[in-house]
């Protein structure tokens, strides 16, 4: 399956424009809406809707700073190539493997996920049959051809679109009968009538990390752009209609939520999706949900298989094992030794407790926010070269440089509402640990050579 001597290091554009933008929906969609929502609608109230817009606003121009230096050179097997060579090696080496670690982690807790997800139908099966069963069948979709993974994700991508506009829809035929539901009258109203800022705004800014993290994976477009049919038309469009989306698909789903029911009726550990559709008499709202959330853990592994792939492709370009395409230019290695360390999961469930994944998923979460903010800043270095001054400049980053800064303030500021908040204070701790042990592994390399 090696690929052949002489043959071009360079990864098939099989990937379509429907493709790139339902991937691109994928990766601002997740069970951070679906489950995570309780959470945040009792942390903020109705004015989550304000945090959704305001985060969003900024995860658009961090996403329009990574479209322009993707179009800059759209063969890059992956955006930490661009981090490479406007920030420098050793920031390129640390975001590369932080970035494919974090991924890897992700990865073993989404698989966890899965097998519990299937429990719910299925509880006298053991959870790790459907842990290897989804990961046998997530692998082989990946090796066949990158066209058969934009495929699965698309499917995937349609299934959480269609949950979210049936609450919506929901929500709108409600207000429109004044339908009358346990805790009153469905209207929009709801949204002011109890107040519209949760516990007098007491845990307003522990809302935006709430929302931050729902977005994660949103960058997961920007490894697409060496893979995807004329990336010039595709990845400026995928990119462009985040704001839609988010507009549409977060906070539409969340106004209906509030209006079918106030907010103060929602419980912070259950999903709204399942108690809107259980109070309005859908029989099997809970299992109709849990098929949601299992596509949405289902989605996440297949695109950590592929992102964990070609990130080590990435790192390992030309060198070694990993660094190599098959002869359908895929990075069969690299995808090989990626699942074989998500496979991890299957056996370490055995012996550590389920929590353990939760604490490395949430180091590897807030080591997203230093990824998106040295990405930023990679965009202003590219601002300065003779790489922006003498090139086309595609799809310019609206605002630069002043939005570069206030994107990296905000996420400075979401670092710091982390690192002060009694929950995630130890894992953001131990991700600043994690940075400082990589840095000094980029020096030693650096002192070697």
């Amino acid at each position: 399956m090696s690929q052949q001597k002489g043959s071009p290091q360079k990864l098939e554009r099989g990937l379509t424009g429907r493709h790139v933008e339902m991937i691109a929906l994928g990766g601002t969609i997740g069970t951070g809406l679906f489950l995570g929502a309780g959470r945040s609608i009792s942390a903020a109230g109705p004015a989550i809707l304000l945090v959704y817009i305001i985060v969003g606003l900024f995860m658009f121009w961090m996403m329009r700073a990574l479209g322009e230096l993707l179009l800059t050179d759209p063969n890059r097997a992956t955006f930490v190539g661009f981090i490479e060579k406007y920030v420098g090696p050793k920031a390129g080496f640390i975001i590369g493997w932080t970035y494919w670690i974090g991924w890897i982690t992700i990865a073993m807790a989404e698989l966890t996920a899965v097998g519990n997800y299937m429990s719910f139908w299925f509880p006298n099966i053991p959870i790790w049959i459907w842990e290897l069963c989804f990961l046998a069948i997530l692998y082989g979709i990946n090796i066949i051809a990158v066209a058969a993974f934009g495929e699965t994700e698309f499917w995937f991508s349609m299934i959480k679109i269609i949950a979210i506009l049936a609450m919506i829809a929901t929500g709108v035929i409600m207000m429109v009968l004044h339908t009358k539901t346990s805790s009153g009258v469905t209207t929009i109203s709801n949204l002011w009538q109890h107040g519209f800022v949760a516990h007098g705004g007491r845990h307003l800014l522990s809302a935006f990390q709430m929302v931050f993290f729902a977005f994660l994976g949103i960058e997961f477009v920007g490894m697409t752009a060496a893979e995807a049919q004329d990336p010039y038309k595709n990845i400026p469009k995928a990119i462009n209609s985040i704001i839609v989306r988010i507009l549409i698909f977060y906070v539409g789903a969340l106004i209906a939520i509030m209006c079918i029911q106030p907010w103060t009726n929602y419980s912070a550990g259950k999903s709204p999706f399942v108690q809107v559709f259980s109070g309005i008499g859908v029989t099997g709202a809970a299992g109709i949900i849990n098929f949601v959330v299992l596509t949405a853990a289902a989605s996440s592994l297949n695109s950590a298989i592929f992102t964990t792939g070609r990130m080590l492709f990435s790192l390992s370009e030309g060198k070694g094992y990993a660094g190599k395409l098959n002869r359908r230019y895929i990075p069969f290695n690299a995808i090989n030794i990626s699942t074989a360390l998500i496979a991890l999961a299957v056996v370490l469930n055995f012996f550590f407790p389920k929590n353990a994944f939760d604490l490395v998923t949430s180091i590897a979460s807030a080591a997203f926010v230093v990824m998106y903010a040295v990405l930023v800043f990679a965009h202003v270095k590219y601002r300065r070269t003779a790489d922006f001054k003498n090139g086309q400049q595609l799809f310019k980053m609206p605002g630069a440089p002043v939005t570069n800064y206030l994107t990296i303030a905000f996420l400075i500021g979401i670092f710091l509402i982390l690192l002060f908040t009694p929950e995630t204070m130890p894992t953001t701790v131990l991700a600043l640990v994690w940075f400082v042990i990589m840095i000094i592994i980029s020096l030693r390399i650096k002192s070697k050579k």
